[in-house]
């Protein structure tokens, strides 16, 4: 049987740059929208307890979820969530240190991997998927809905080192020593990855993200061995079932392999960020996939003239095409609330 997406009647801007129509006005959102620059956000975090606890309620999941929607009016909203759940749902232990991370245990050797669960115990993701039924049901139908997994290579880093380091060296180094071991780990992360989407798909998700925040790090044979390779097989396994599916990758500092992300992949769109060199990013990849990003989290900081400047850049650079505007990492706690609605108005008012 074939797996069929809910359609709404409404247009959905972000969705229409997907398809591959140009929108005269970038649909905007930002990564990490829903979070700790927010004071309602952190209202409700002082409350939730632990950080999982709040990412597996699904009421206070919606609610974290749908706060920006209502304050900024973004043309999408995520889905609150962490792309350590594949661990969590594995059996594997995954828990947040206040102001360190997260922290697992290390599968640093072959033996410890030979434990690793092969299929995940979906049960423990229910309550991702009942908080996207709950967007969905409150969300205006313009607006789409986001779900997300964290890229087999990121995941499998925090995995085998059990917390993020500067460079993500024991996975690196474990990678190199351990090949076959490894490719255990990304294989079982490939396989329930594509059936974590599907639910997010089925729960109400008009879009997905696959972030591979470390892909940057890689030399070029291995970034298309541990990042293009996997995410290449989660896009075709969740196509094979969700033939339509509209699938976004980020691989996070990958610069000029960027193009062979695009053509090996099968994404329909690409998140950039702030250091891409745009005739690249318009003659190699924007001219086959939509682009999403560009702007410095820290610009959106500093504010004033610096923002106005560097909210135009990305605009000149990327907006006669398929674009969604977006940051090129996710927001930082610190952000001003009012620099959000400077960026954009600016966004809005642009002339395309």
């Amino acid at each position: 049987m074939e797996f069929r997406l809910s359609q709404s009647p409404a247009v959905k801007p972000f969705m229409e740059v997907l398809s591959g129509r140009r929108q005269p006005v970038p649909p905007a959102w930002m990564m990490r929208q829903a979070g700790r620059y927010l004071p309602e956000y952190r209202e409700l975090r002082a409350t939730a307890g632990s950080f999982l606890d709040l990412c597996f309620n699904p009421e206070w999941a919606a609610e974290v979820t749908l706060q920006p929607i209502r304050r900024f009016g973004f043309d999408a909203a995520i889905i609150f969530s962490d792309i350590l759940v594949i661990p969590h749902a594995l059996g594997r232990s995954v828990r947040f240190e206040v102001g360190e991370g997260p922290r697992l245990e290390p599968l640093d050797t072959p033996e410890k991997i030979a434990t690793l669960a092969t299929a995940a115990n979906f049960t423990k993701l229910e309550p991702v998927y009942e908080a996207l039924r709950r967007v969905r049901a409150e969300l205006d139908p313009k607006i789409a809905l986001i779900g997300f997994c964290g890229a087999p290579w990121t995941v499998a880093t925090y995995m085998v080192a059990g917390q993020g380091t500067p460079d993500q060296g024991p996975a690196r180094m474990f990678a190199y020593r351990e090949p076959d071991a490894f490719t255990k780990i990304i294989d079982v992360l490939v396989e329930n990855s594509i059936e974590y989407l599907l639910g997010q798909l089925s729960a109400g998700a008009d879009a997905l993200q696959i972030f591979d925040t470390w892909a940057g790090i890689l030399p070029p044979r291995e970034f298309q061995r541990w990042s293009v390779e996997p995410t290449r097989r989660i896009v075709e396994g969740v196509r094979a079932k969700a033939p339509h599916a509209k699938i976004i990758g980020f691989p996070r500092g990958a610069g000029a392999q960027l193009p062979l992300y695009v053509g090996r992949t099968g994404v329909d769109g690409v998140s950039i960020d702030w250091a891409a060199e745009p005739s690249l990013i318009r003659e190699r990849v924007q001219s086959h996939v939509a682009v999403q990003g560009n702007l410095d989290p820290l610009a959106l900081i500093a504010g004033g003239t610096a923002l106005d400047r560097a909210v135009d850049d990305a605009l000149a650079n990327y907006a006669d095409g398929r674009y969604i505007f977006n940051l090129g990492h996710g927001i930082q706690p610190e952000t001003p609330i009012a620099h959000v609605e400077q960026m954009l108005k600016r966004v809005r008012e642009y002339k395309g």
